[in-house]
C-alpha cells in the first residue's frame, strides 16, 4: 500500500459533520486521483494542505491568520518530501511555538476544500494534535495572536466554516484524554 492509499482510506473513514465536509471529502478523494504532485503549490493551483486542531486541557488553539485576519487552526503547505500528518505537526509547531504530537493512532479528523491565495484551491487535511497546556510562544515571523480557547469560546471566535468541526471536536475531546 502507498501513502496515498493510506490517505485515501483515512479520508474515506471520516463521518462528515455537514454538507460542506461531505463535498470536501468527495473533491479531495478526486484530487488524489490526479497524476501531478498533490502538494506542490507551484505545480498546480489545486493542492493538498495540512492543519491541526491542537488540544490540551486548556481547550483548542486558534490563531488569527496574518493575511486573512480570521481565526483558524494553525496549518499550511506540505513541503517537498513531507506527508500531510507530518506537515500538520510541523506547521502547528512553527505557528504556535508548542511541542505538539499526534495521538496514537494518528487521526485525520476533518477535511475542507476552500479558496487559497492567488486563485489556488486548498484541499485541507485537518488532524488532531496534542500539546502541553502552556502558553503559545509564536516566533516573530508568525501571527502573534495565538491563544487557547474553550470549545465554546472557539465556536464564537472562529471562522464560521469551522463551527461544525469545532463542535465535533468538543464532543470527541474526551477520546483524546483532553478535558477542559
Amino acid at each position: 500500500m502507498s501513502e496515498v492509499d493510506d490517505l485515501r482510506r483515512a479520508i474515506e473513514s471520516i463521518s462528515p459533520v455537514d454538507e460542506r465536509e461531505a463535498s470536501s471529502i468527495i473533491a479531495t478523494l478526486d484530487r488524489l486521483t490526479w497524476s501531478d504532485d498533490l502538494f506542490a503549490e507551484d505545480v498546480n493551483a489545486h493542492h493538498v494542505t495540512a492543519s491541526g486542531f491542537v488540544l490540551s486541557s486548556r481547550g483548542v488553539i486558534l490563531h488569527r491568520h496574518r493575511r486573512l485576519g480570521i481565526w483558524v487552526q494553525p496549518g499550511g503547505h506540505v513541503d517537498a518530501g513531507e506527508f500531510p500528518a507530518g506537515a500538520a505537526m510541523r506547521e502547528c509547531t512553527e505557528e504556535t511555538g508548542l511541542a505538539v504530537h499526534h495521538p496514537d493512532p494518528v487521526e485525520l479528523f476533518h477535511v475542507d476544500v476552500h479558496p487559497g491565495p492567488r486563485g489556488h484551491t486548498h484541499y485541507d487535511l485537518r488532524y488532531v494534535l496534542l500539546a502541553p497546556p502552556v502558553d503559545p510562544v509564536p516566533p516573530p515571523e508568525e501571527s502573534p495572536e495565538v491563544y487557547w480557547f474553550t470549545f465554546e469560546e472557539a465556536v464564537q471566535r472562529c471562522e464560521p466554516s469551522l463551527v461544525a468541526a469545532i463542535e465535533k471536536l468538543a464532543r470527541a475531546a474526551p477520546r483524546f484524554n483532553v478535558r477542559e
